[in-house]
């Protein structure tokens, strides 16, 4: 029998400890740093692991950097860019949560092909049936759905028994701590050799690292990622994106509605805001990406217009996007708009409920959210130690980490 299992054309060794990878969304080292007294396992980990900072896909979205991790490679590769995109073919702006968007195995999937036990829990549903293409023997479920999860779908029944509890509604911190607690429940319960956990940015979007809700969240996870621990597994955490606040000093949205503006100037387009999900509460829909669709003849006029606006960092043609991000040409527009740290981009004032978000937004896409935590509760061989010291690593690098890098 072999002893690695190749995915995506890197080879990933087997261990005889549980590997473990958590995602935990939104989550940018100054939740860690203010939280730091109320973390002892994570602060243990760093003082006694590894830990640095890697860059995150951009987008820095959840769906794009979720199935980078799970697959191991790069949005051109797996297909995933967005959470939302525009289908020329079909004419219509649709959500990409369907497997079939998916153009690369999952790490997941090939495990279990090789006869090895998989378990994946996502925080929000969104992800699942992506997270378990292919996921023939193995169990995927969310914990947002936990209550309906059985055997065929999900390869597991009766998450309650497992759990003790039902499952806290989506918009509640702790059903990202729920998360990480079936993946302990699970392990406690039998032996994965392959674990993946991955949660929700609610907190992240509503509060600030140093307020007291946020502190509160991230001290209920630390008590899980002990335990998993405890248990015995190689434990990686990292996260699909960073957060920034997206504010006028007045505490405001500072948002460009890009469609409105070039309708304005005469320019007919159609804005693809590939942060759009179902979790509009978060952040209604305003990220710091965006895609735009025009006519051959009107790009280089929207260019201009759009690279003038105060708060729009970078505007990339087609090809420019794509070679800079590893992003599918035919999945994007003619234009990628990314604004700076401080604004987000909307289509028009009328498509956004802002209701929602009319004080203290906080949201994410662009490149300021990229940077984000790669922490391990093992010591790294020096080859590993060194990509992670020197920021060449990126956060889908997570399992080659566990697997290819850690000593234990």
């Amino acid at each position: 029998m072999s002893n690695s299992t190749t995915v995506n054309q890197l080879s990933y060794r087997h261990r005889k400890r549980p590997v473990v990878a958590i995602c935990m969304d939104g989550t940018s080292w100054d939740y860690y740093e203010a939280a730091k007294d109320k973390m002892p396992h994570l602060q243990r980990f760093i003082r006694e692991g590894e830990s640095g900072t890697v860059h995150s896909v951009v987008p820095s979205f959840t769906n794009p950097n979720n199935m980078a991790i799970a697959t191991g490679v790069t949005p051109d590769v797996n297909g995933i860019c967005g959470n939302f995109y525009y289908d020329k073919a079909l004419d219509e702006e649709v959500m990409m949560n369907d497997p079939k968007y998916m153009t690369a195995d999952t790490i997941f999937a090939k495990f279990a092909e090789a006869g090895k036990k998989v378990a994946v829990v996502t925080t929000k549903d969104k992800l699942r049936k992506m997270l378990s293409k292919d996921l023939a023997n193995g169990i995927c479920f969310s914990a947002e759905f936990s209550a309906s999860a059985g055997i065929e779908e999900n390869g597991i029944d009766n998450v309650f028994e497992l759990m003790g509890k039902p499952n806290p509604g989506i918009y509640d911190p702790n059903i990202s701590v729920y998360c990480v607690e079936a993946g302990a429940k699970l392990l406690e319960k039998e032996y994965f050799d392959l674990i993946y956990l991955t949660t929700t940015d609610f907190v992240q979007h509503k509060y600030a690292p140093n307020d007291a809700v946020a502190i509160a969240f991230m001290a209920n996870m630390d008590q899980w990622f002990g335990e998993l621990d405890r248990l015995g597994a190689i434990v990686g955490i990292t996260a699909d994106h960073g957060m920034s606040a997206k504010t006028r000093p007045d505490g405001s949205p500072k948002v460009q509605f890009v469609e409105t503006i070039l309708k304005n100037a005469g320019i007919g387009s159609r804005v693809i805001l590939p942060i759009t999900d179902p979790y509009v509460v978060h952040h209604g829909a305003l990220g710091s990406y965006g895609t735009i669709y025009l006519e051959e003849a009107d790009i280089t006029g929207a260019k201009e217009i759009l690279s003038a606006l105060d708060g729009i960092e970078l505007v990339l043609s087609n090809a420019e996007a794509a070679q800079s991000f590893n992003l599918p040409a035919e999945k994007i527009g003619e234009l990628v708009v990314l604004s700076d740290e401080t604004t987000v981009i909307g289509r028009s004032e009328d498509w956004h409920d802002l209701e929602k978000v009319k004080t203290g937004l906080r949201s994410h896409g662009g490149l300021h959210e990229s940077e984000v935590p790669m922490i391990f509760n093992k010591k790294l061989n020096a080859e590993y130690s060194s990509k992670l010291a020197t920021s060449t690593a990126r956060n889908f690098h997570i399992y080659d980490f566990l697997f290819n890098g850690t000593i234990d």
